[in-house]
């Protein structure tokens, strides 16, 4: 009786420990014939680095970037589409790794990033430069457009900075304002997040402005939400800030070139270790290549390595909540690269794992629940 008494103690023990860790990894692409289908859904394996497709929303148009709900419960992406571009919602299963589609909603021309935080979703808009701002239902889906807020001006490169252009949209880590950068305009700006609001749900707060011609993109904040760091895509360099109750102020301008480089730059994007003491900056162009820095005492970051990601165009990249790895997706080769993290030096060793997927250019970890 005792042995068949603890026998299903004992599987249910094994199995909790597999789910711990197992996460899914939802990756966004752009969609072509012969290509990618749509969105689709990996079981990642953080102690091996292992995967396995579990799921594919097919039929959605170029959901070129995604964001996870906070309870995993649904998928916001955005459909880069030209003056037809719009966002859409999915509620997400977590277990099976299906994507059922809620609604989607018009939004400013080629929306870039998207974040949510459970009752907005708001993304940037490239091409149209400007933010739109969405309510979001007690099913998960997407309320009518609620506000949009367009940005103006220029700055000094006349291919690529005549209009704004707004690349990322994201809260600061105290919520209380969310941070826009507009490469058109070299300029990072800071909103007011009216959470309760029934229509201005961003106000006007602040606005820095960074090195003219450098084109901010993304930007991440330190685990303690005391110093932000931004990447300039054109210049393929990195702005540190201290930020403060709504207030960023520059600290340190790096390269994340080697010195002498004379290549064709597109710097990309930009994560922090999950503990909290490296930095790591892709650049596109001609170099493709992940830049390594220590964030040392007082924020400011030193150089301790590059490495190339193994393919053309690292859009995107990830690293999983343990540390142990990092994902690269590469936009023209069509693959998903997967590195090991030295924790201690923060050292990138190529795993020789691939995820081959058309034109990856998001990936996003999500519980399996």
């Amino acid at each position: 009786m005792k042995r068949t008494f603890l026998l299903p103690l004992i599987l249910l023990a094994m199995q909790s420990c597999a789910q711990k860790t197992d996460l899914n990894l939802v990756v966004g692409t752009y969609t072509k014939p012969g290509g990618s289908e749509g969105i689709y859904v990996y079981n990642f394996n953080t102690a091996t680095g292992d995967f396995k497709q579990k799921g594919l929303a097919k039929g959605v148009e170029n959901p070129s970037y995604l964001a996870v709900s906070a309870d995993n419960k649904f998928v916001y992406s955005v459909n880069e589409s030209g003056k037809a571009s719009s966002v859409s919602a999915f509620a997400f299963g977590g277990i099976k790794g299906d994507l059922k589609f809620l609604n989607k909603q018009p939004s400013g021309e080629d929306p870039c990033y998207i974040i949510s935080d459970g009752k907005h979703v708001i993304s940037a808009n490239y091409s149209g430069g400007n933010i739109s701002v969405f309510g979001i239902k007690p099913d998960g889906s997407l309320s009518a457009l609620k506000q949009t807020i367009q940005h103006s001006g220029k700055s000094i490169n006349k291919d690529r900075q005549n209009s704004p252009h707004v690349h990322m949209v994201q809260f600061t880590p105290d919520h209380k304002f969310v941070v826009v950068n507009d490469l058109g305009t070299d300029k990072v700006y800071l909103y007011k997040y009216n959470a309760s609001a029934a229509a201005d749900v961003l106000t006007p707060q602040d606005s820095v402005a960074v090195e003219a011609g450098s084109g901010p993109r993304h930007i991440v904040f330190s685990n303690d939400g005391r110093y932000a760091y931004l990447i300039n895509e054109m210049f393929a360099s990195i702005t540190v800030f201290s930020y403060n109750d709504g207030s960023l102020e520059q600290m340190q301008e790096t390269k994340i070139t080697a010195d002498g480089f004379n290549g064709e730059n597109g710097a990309a994007d930009i994560h922090i270790s999950p503990d909290g003491k490296f930095l790591y900056a892709s650049n596109r162009g001609s170099e493709n290549k992940i830049t390594i820095f220590a964030i040392e005492k007082g924020g400011l970051l030193s150089r301790r390595g590059m490495v190339s990601t193994g393919g053309k165009g690292p859009r995107n990249f990830i690293i999983d909540p343990t540390g142990k790895y990092l994902l690269v997706g590469h936009q023209y080769d069509n693959n998903i690269v997967i590195f090991e993290r030295d924790a201690s030096s923060g050292a990138l060793k190529d795993t020789g794992k691939r995820i081959n997927v058309g034109s990856p250019v998001c990936l996003a970890f999500a519980q399996v629940k």
